[in-house]
């Protein structure tokens, strides 16, 4: 399986989730790490925009292409996520959901609907699973983001 990430150059090739850890974000408390991805690089460019400022955007972006063993995805149902999962800012309920499932290790990676698009897929990347090494960066390339998307 592929999927993409979008952030900072000089964090584009880390697999260790710091940024998650240090900040957290919808699906992970701070002190938990993770790494986010989407299943297309327009749906990891959308995730980026709507959860960063305008004047916070680097000069120096990169979109990362990951490799994940397809045996190692957590499906889940829109069902099994918290009745508040689509709630904005981001509810306490789906960071403890995705706190549990990162601490508990039962998966390398869970997929997860985007809140942008709930057809679409996200992927929690747990870097504490003892199956990290099979998540594999095949490319990372740098990425001018086009600032009409944040001036619509």
């Amino acid at each position: 399986m592929i999927v993409y990430r979008v952030g900072r150059t000089k964090y584009a090739k880390d697999v260790t989730g710091e940024g998650a850890r240090l900040f957290g974000g919808r699906w992970n408390h701070k002190g938990t790490a993770c790494l986010y991805a989407a299943e297309s690089r327009a749906l990891a460019v959308l995730e980026y925009t709507v959860n960063v400022n305008l004047d916070d955007i680097p000069r120096a972006l990169s979109i990362t292409t990951f490799e994940l063993p397809d045996d190692s995805v957590q499906l889940l149902a829109e069902s099994e996520l918290p009745g508040d999962w689509l709630g904005i800012p981001s509810p306490a309920s789906t960071r403890d959901y995705g706190t549990r499932l990162l601490k508990s290790a039962a998966a390398l990676v869970t997929r997860i609907p985007s809140t942008i698009i709930t057809e679409e897929w996200n992927y929690l990347i747990n870097p504490g699973h003892p199956a990290i090494g099979g998540c594999k960066i095949l490319d990372c390339k740098d990425f001018v983001y086009d600032l009409r998307i944040k001036n619509v």
